[in-house]
């Protein structure tokens, strides 16, 4: 297809309309929308007029109000039961429910920050899932938990004559 003097007239019409290349592509007919970029482009026609876009109002009507966030329960805390005979007669003072890193089990998805433990516990679907919440050491896990996570690797017994003649026999 040779680019003949009325289609570079119907090209640069169509460009300056603001239609698109493949719009263009459609309109002549036989040229496909990247041949259509490449003559624009040869041709210099980078101006054009702006595409149609639809109407907007001039007034827009104000968003309705968000509903207040809910604060999500927090899950509930494992508590130790100990000996009463073994306390020692301290004034009681009232539990506050605040949020103790050092026990285990204590952090939820909201109150788990950068530098805790992140050793699940419990089942996920279950609500009272937790995580460790302990401080954590170099990784995710706490001291603890990086041993259980990180174990070294097992080093493997050298295979004698005996031991690869047995698994020899298996596949033989």
């Amino acid at each position: 297809m040779s680019w003949t003097d009325e289609r570079v007239t119907t090209l640069k019409k169509l460009w300056l309309d603001g239609l698109s290349a493949s719009q263009i592509a459609k309109q002549l007919g036989g040229v496909t929308r990247n041949a259509v970029i490449g003559k624009v482009h040869r041709l210099g026609l980078s101006g054009r007029a702006a595409p149609s876009q639809p109407a907007r109002p001039a007034f827009k009507a104000p968003r309705p109000a968000r509903p207040a966030a809910t604060t999500m329960p927090s899950a509930p805390r494992r508590v130790i039961a100990a000996e009463p005979a073994a306390l020692p007669a301290v004034a009681q003072q009232p539990s506050v429910p605040a949020f103790r890193a050092e026990e285990p089990g204590s952090a939820t998805v909201l109150t788990l920050g950068a530098h805790m433990c992140k050793w699940p516990i419990g089942d996920p679907s279950a609500d009272g899932f937790t995580f460790c919440g302990r401080r954590s050491s170099e990784g995710p896990y706490c001291g603890e938990h990086a041993r259980i996570a990180y174990q070294p690797q097992q080093t493997k017994k050298k295979a004698g004559a005996t031991e690869l003649a047995r698994s020899l026999r298996r596949y033989i």
